[in-house]
């Protein structure tokens, strides 16, 4: 279904740059799994570790699973498409943040949580959500999230269609912008 949906961002004006760091990876595969990524997609990065991840922004963060810092990278995200586009690029731009805390097989203190953001250089919004940790494997984590960066490059392109998000009653979501 992230295929479809990938398929969908690469017949429409846009170009951006990704940017996911703890989880959200698997719709990185669906972006590049399609033709025309190259269309949609100037960058892709991965600041898995805190240094990298500070490196990217250009700040050091008191808290990395947070909507701000979404925000921050989404912003980033979108500095980066404006210096990677062409100068006669007529298409919009857009950045994607996503920073996560999800399923681990060490003891972190914290919940399971992940926020995404978008930034077309004017707008801002996003997405956050909180998962019941005794219930949801990695994995399962890892789909949601993947689904709301899918969706945030949704909504940020103008495209209507979304991937359809199913929490539990224990858990919550909480949309930005």
């Amino acid at each position: 279904m992230m295929e479809g949906l990938a398929q969908k961002f690469h017949s429409v004006s846009g170009v951006g740059c990704v940017v996911v760091t703890g989880a959200g990876i698997s719709a990185i595969s669906a972006l590049f799994a399609q033709p025309g990524a190259s269309r949609t997609i100037l960058e892709v990065q991965v600041p898995y570790t805190q240094k990298a991840l500070d490196e990217f922004v250009g700040a050091e963060a008191d808290q990395h699973v947070s909507k701000s810092e979404a925000i921050l990278i989404a912003e980033s995200a979108f500095n980066r498409a404006r210096h990677l586009a062409p100068d006669n690029l007529k298409q919009s731009l857009f950045g994607i943040g996503c920073t996560a805390a999800i399923a681990t097989d060490r003891i972190r203190k914290g919940e399971d949580r992940a926020h995404i953001a978008w930034s077309d250089g004017v707008k801002t919004g996003g997405i956050s959500v909180w998962f019941d940790k005794e219930t949801r494997t990695r994995v399962d984590e890892e789909q949601i999230v993947a689904a709301m960066v899918m969706n945030s490059i949704a909504a940020v392109l103008k495209i209507e269609s979304r991937l359809e998000i199913n929490i539990l009653e224990t858990e919550r979501i909480d949309e930005f912008g």
